[in-house]
């Protein structure tokens, strides 16, 4: 006989609301605000959880030797996808109530919490170490280095170590089969690449002209995307999904790449959310954990975009009048009509 489940044990209702221990407790000051704190602060960790669940179910769907656009897959994975959107949007939308404490009413406790500091969020470098954001590419990497614990970073480095979601994609593309252009390259673009470069060049104003010259670089020199997360192949295969989004083989395939845009939208709103509450908090004075305050944020949010590669392929993009006509029987295949 299986044991009755009671609501407070299945949720663990006497850890969860026994773990909030201010600090201005013990040292028996007065500071009301310092609960509300803790309690968003847990909540967003409670939904980093979350996210790292979505995460490792959608690694491991990207693991499997191919995705078929038959299965459900590409389905699962936009719905999981657009669930971390969904979680992102519901951490920008909770520091309104963290904003309904005024800067005295952190100051009451904010000396107590050093040398804590919320950029030792580790569940969040998590997040972001999994999605594709590696150690070289962070905005100061000593900085970062200094402020974990060890086991925390040895746990980001290995993250790091495995696929990435951006690495992830970037094998998903690579295995697309749209336009034979295996053997592709500057000085051999395929008849289909070359209409379109002329499409694209002919919607070019002054100014833009270089466009032209990145993207045949982007689409076709292995040389100039050797240190980046996407391969010309790879970058060919996304551009044509935004290109033919609205036939039925490329819906799900778009919704993917659109969710990949929305995740980085969503962090960099959390960023800009976040350096605007603590400027308008501390001013200009540093955080808790050292770190210059809003200085630091702000360049964080401008370095730490993800799936910023695949947002550049939207510079090339042309009006759908002058996309070029695709052959009929690569048409007829993306029509589920086989």
């Amino acid at each position: 006989m299986s044991k009755e489940v009671y609501y407070g044990d299945y949720l663990q209702l006497d850890k969860i609301l026994g773990a909030q221990l201010p600090e201005s407790d013990l040292a028996k000051v007065e500071a009301h605000d310092e609960m509300l704190f803790i309690i968003t602060h847990q909540a967003y960790e409670l939904w980093f959880k979350q996210i790292l669940h979505e995460i490792d179910s959608i690694k491991a769907i990207f693991g499997k030797n191919q995705i078929n656009d038959n299965d459900p897959d590409l389905s699962t994975v936009v719905h999981r996808m657009k669930r971390v959107i969904k979680i992102l949007e519901l951490a920008v939308n909770q520091i309104s109530i963290m904003e309904t404490m005024t800067p005295l009413d952190f100051l009451d406790f904010r000396d107590l919490l050093r040398p804590a500091s919320g950029f030792q969020s580790y569940q969040f470098k998590f997040i972001e170490a999994s999605l594709g954001l590696k150690l070289n590419d962070r905005h100061g990497k000593e900085y970062y280095l200094s402020h974990l614990r060890q086991n925390h970073i040895e746990a980001v480095q290995e993250i790091e170590s495995q696929p990435s979601i951006i690495e992830a994609v970037n094998a998903w593309l690579e295995r697309m089969p749209f336009i034979k252009d295996e053997n592709a390259s500057e000085i051999n673009i395929p008849e289909y690449w070359k209409a379109y470069i002329t499409a694209y060049d002919n919607t070019l104003v002054d100014g833009e002209k270089e466009n032209t010259k990145r993207f045949k670089e982007l689409l076709f020199n292995p040389e100039f995307t050797k240190d980046r997360r996407l391969s010309n192949k790879a970058n060919r295969s996304a551009l044509f999904i935004m290109l033919y989004r609205d036939y039925p083989l490329l819906q799900a395939p778009y919704q993917l790449l659109n969710c990949l845009l929305e995740i980085d939208e969503q962090m960099a709103t959390w960023r800009y959310r976040h350096m605007n509450m603590v400027h308008r908090m501390i001013g200009t004075r540093v955080g808790t954990g050292g770190s210059s305050g809003k200085n630091y944020l702000k360049a964080a949010l401008d370095k730490h975009y993800i799936f910023q590669e695949i947002a550049e392929l939207t510079s090339f993009l042309v009006e759908r009048r002058k996309i070029p006509v695709l052959p009929a029987d690569l048409e007829d295949r993306l029509r589920f009509n086989r």
